[in-house]
């Protein structure tokens, strides 16, 4: 699986006062879609902590904003990694409307990082989620 899709309902409290989604909005539904995509693999992240002592936190986002979502619209959000390293993952992320796939609403880059959880340092990747991870285009 290269491309993970969640689909996401724009709820009124999502929205601006005109209707309109709010910009860290997205950045909500892509979390949704990555932590849906790690679960899709057998992971869920509080068993991560329990078991692994590792958690995964955002290092650094780029995004891109198009054209506005709107309140009861259909979305789907989508993640991709694009890049693997050491101790984190790159991701690349779409919200488009569902019934215009066609047309990007939002997109970004998501660098996520692995670390203990007891310190906050950079932890490596443990091998058991590098092995069912998909390969880097």
């Amino acid at each position: 699986m290269t491309e993970f899709i969640w689909p996401v309902r724009v709820y009124y409290e999502d929205t601006d006062s005109g209707g309109v989604v709010y910009y860290a909005n997205y950045l909500r539904f892509m979390e949704r879609a990555r932590t849906e995509w790690l679960r899709s693999l057998g992971f869920e992240q509080d068993e991560l902590l329990k078991r692994d002592n590792i958690l995964f936190a955002v290092r650094s986002v780029t995004l891109d904003y198009f054209k506005p979502a709107r309140f009861n619209d259909r979305l789907l959000v989508s993640a991709s990694i694009y890049t693997r390293g050491y101790a984190s993952l790159g991701f690349e992320q779409t919200v488009r409307r569902a019934g215009d796939e066609n047309t990007v609403l939002c997109a970004g880059q998501i660098r996520i990082a692995c670390l203990a959880a007891d310190s906050f340092r950079p932890q490596p990747i443990p091998p058991h989620i590098l092995t069912e991870l998909p390969d880097v285009r």
